[in-house]
C-alpha cells in the first residue's frame, strides 16, 4: 500500500471510505481501546491511517468513542473501523 497522505481531520468528511483487506489491516481491538483511553483520559492524539477512494490518508486526532463498526472523532465524524489501516501514538 502507498504511503498515506497527511490531511486535516476536518477534511475527513470529504472522502469516501473503502474497506481494507484483512491482510493489510493492523488494527486490533487493543489498539482501538488504547486510542480511546489516550483521548479520553490524557487528551492525547492518535495517528490514524485509513483507506479512501483517493488513496490512503492519515490524520492526527483524538478518538472520542469506539463501537463495533466506527470510531468517533471531533465534530461527530465517524470513521469505519473496516477502513482503518493502522493506528500509532507518538
Amino acid at each position: 500500500m502507498d504511503k498515506p497522505e497527511l490531511i486535516d481531520k476536518e477534511d475527513v468528511i470529504s472522502y469516501h471510505f473503502l474497506q481494507v483487506s484483512k491482510e493489510e489491516s493492523r488494527v486490533t481491538r487493543e489498539k482501538l481501546e488504547r486510542a480511546l483511553r489516550l483521548g479520553n483520559e490524557f487528551k492525547g492524539k492518535t495517528r490514524i491511517s485509513f483507506l479512501t477512494d483517493q488513496g490512503p490518508k492519515l490524520i492526527e486526532t483524538t478518538v472520542w468513542s469506539v463501537d463495533e463498526q466506527f470510531i468517533l472523532i471531533k465534530r461527530g465524524v465517524e470513521i469505519p473501523i473496516s477502513s482503518i489501516v493502522d493506528m500509532e501514538w507518538q
